[in-house]
């Protein structure tokens, strides 16, 4: 008769292990809304005004969509911004055209920043492996960016299947965590005060020139937020705002830790050191403006 051994359990994975590594993978996809290379790109299919860039590239996985639906995905851009440009770039190119342009711009940006040898590195293509293989487990429910995106082909070259799959993980926690704003009683622009309060978020000049809120939107928003006991007359968060944010983080990892349970311990962590590697070379390179974070 022979016996067997039970097989131990798989390690559990940490309740932040999916954060950490989703924070590496957003930067990367996130370099290229700062990237003169994707400006460059759309201005050669018309579209030059830096938000209709920006309404562009991430809402043409939509399709040729409206104002709403972009106001309502993106969350935390004024309703009057986005309308002063959509869904009028869809007159000017195809949602099919600026996809492609996005890419080509994509690739110019990551060769840019991260150099030749280390797009065509044996760890660019076990980067992508990973990534993709964590996308297996998201869901479309309720998801509407990262299903869109879902729709797309995955690039063949390593470095651009890297960058979709960190696309579709971005999204696929970013359409979960509009879903625990909205739980939380926080619009958009309250969202975006409170994570600045962290000291974590966009700064408040970028929030204001970028995303189409005035500084006496800003303002009153601070204050409907002091109201709720969420910051304090200085502007800080509350223990009552600490908590909420908190909160906020903590239930968008419950909802996006499918992705990163399916790839598993080792998986997750050996992603979170390739993406590091490869956004520190980036970082390095001035992906983004020094100030873009911060309180002031």
């Amino acid at each position: 008769m022979t016996s067997t051994t039970p097989s131990s359990p798989a390690p559990a994975l940490h309740p932040r292990a999916g954060r950490r590594c989703h924070t590496v993978l957003n930067a990367t996809h996130s370099s290229h809304y700062f990237s003169p290379d994707v400006t460059r790109e759309l201005a050669g299919l018309g579209i030059t005004h830096s938000a209709a860039v920006n309404f562009a590239v991430r809402a043409a996985a939509l399709g040729a969509v409206g104002a709403g639906t972009v106001a309502a995905t993106f969350y935390n851009y004024k309703y009057e911004l986005v309308a002063a440009h959509v869904p009028r770039i869809w007159d000017t190119a195809s949602p099919a055209d600026v996809l492609a342009a996005r890419l080509r711009g994509v690739d110019a940006t990551l060769r840019r920043l991260l150099g030749d040898d280390a797009v065509a590195s044996p760890e660019m293509a076990e980067a992508a492996r990973l990534a993709l293989r964590a996308t297996e487990a998201c869901s479309r429910a309720a998801r509407p960016l990262y299903s869109a995106h879902a729709d797309l082909p995955v690039p063949e070259e390593p470095h651009l299947a890297y960058w979709h799959a960190a696309t579709l993980l971005r999204e696929h926690r970013g359409d979960g965590h509009l879903t625990v704003l909205l739980g939380a009683g926080l619009d958009g622009l309250e969202a975006m005060v409170t994570h600045t309060a962290t000291g974590k978020g966009t700064a408040p000049k970028w929030v204001l020139a970028t995303r189409g809120w005035s500084q006496q939107e800003w303002d009153a928003a601070v204050e409907r937020l002091r109201g709720r006991g969420l910051l304090d007359g200085e502007g800080e968060l509350t223990e009552a705002g600490v908590a909420l944010r908190r909160e906020v983080e903590a239930e968008t990892d419950r909802l996006d830790r499918a992705p990163y349970e399916h790839l598993g311990v080792a998986g997750v962590e050996r992603l979170t050191e390739l993406g590091t590697a490869f956004i520190g070379t980036a970082l390095e390179a001035g992906a983004f403006p020094a100030d873009l974070v911060g309180k002031g």
